[in-house]
């Protein structure tokens, strides 16, 4: 059978078993698109470490394409589609844990004010548009995927809450909003009209009026940060900020605003894991490490705990 055609049939396969099986389909169609229409048994091991491999340095990216073609291959070999396969046994790790950009206010505040300044009748999305996803991102911490995702009827401004469906982990959850994100929201879905649409209907759309795409928001916000100058000049190139690290500021800015208001930030860790949609403490704890600030509010924390009489 073609290359093709096993995929299809995997991918439906997956999909029938109740899975979502998104990112897995993407790296499965590119495998295609690499290898063109041969048959699967002439697959070769080079073909499949040229592809593995791509173009830059070794990065996360390696492992979920060997997790999604180990996946492809077992299913061709429980139904006799190959006879072996020709994937690396060892998968090699990447030198440096990609970290987080962590905005700062004052790059969050360049970052809005820019965004009238990259209209731009090409532009998908108008500014206003625009500038509300930003602030849902900050001020929620949603997932870019969560934002996009929402409809007029998952937003409840009279609860004061958002709800997310089905998201990373297909869990769904409430989100609660404070005054300014209510503020925020109220305002944009009158501008919006969502009184008049369908509760189904997306709460993001395009100047075209279709859905507000991952792709139309990333590249806007590249615009966006180049406008702003907010640029991570140690990372180079390769890593420089994203739409996504929003979310990674906000739960940052939380844990620092808990320090400094002497809150017991253990206790607060699992809410907020929570609140996130994290399904294990451990991912949100990694946040603690994230910044020199949350460092020295942890220490200055500590410094105070030792000096109290009680503990010398």
């Amino acid at each position: 059978m073609k290359l093709s055609q096993i995929v299809a049939a995997y991918v439906a396969h997956r999909r029938g078993m109740g899975m979502r099986f998104h990112t897995e389909a993407r790296v499965l169609r590119s495998f295609c698109r690499a290898l063109g229409e041969v048959s699967m048994p002439e697959i070769t091991a080079d073909q499949v470490l040229a592809f593995l491999a791509g173009t830059g340095p070794l990065t996360r990216y390696w492992e979920r394409k060997h997790c999604a073609l180990s996946g492809l291959y077992r299913f061709a070999l429980a139904r006799g589609h190959v006879a072996q396969s020709p994937l690396p046994r060892t998968v090699p790790r990447p030198q440096q844990v990609f970290v987080p950009y962590i905005y700062s206010q004052a790059e969050l505040r360049r970052l809005l004010e820019a965004v009238a300044a990259i209209d731009h009748p090409r532009c998908r999305i108008d500014p206003d548009t625009f500038r509300t996803i930003l602030l849902l991102l900050y001020g929620a911490g949603l997932r870019i995927s969560e934002a996009l995702t929402l409809t007029v009827a998952d937003v409840d401004l009279d609860a004061r809450l958002l709800c997310i469906r089905e998201s990373k982990f297909y869990k769904s959850r409430l989100v609660p909003i404070g005054d300014d994100l209510l503020r925020i929201l109220s305002s944009y879905m009158a501008r919006r009209g969502a009184q008049h649409v369908e509760p189904s209907s997306p709460l993001f759309v395009s100047r075209r009026g279709t859905p507000v795409t991952r792709q139309n928001a990333e590249m806007a916000f590249c615009r966006l940060r180049v406008r702003a100058d907010v640029v991570c000049e140690a990372a180079g190139a390769r890593h420089q900020p994203r739409l996504h690290d929003l979310r990674h500021a906000f739960a940052v800015h939380r844990l620092v605003s808990w320090y400094r208001d002497g809150a017991d930030v253990q206790r607060l860790l699992p809410k907020l894991a929570t609140y996130l949609g994290h399904v294990h403490i451990a991912g949100t704890q990694r946040y603690l490490t994230l910044t020199p600030e949350l460092l020295r509010q942890a220490s200055l924390r500590f410094e105070r705990y030792a000096m109290e009489p009680s503990h010398e």
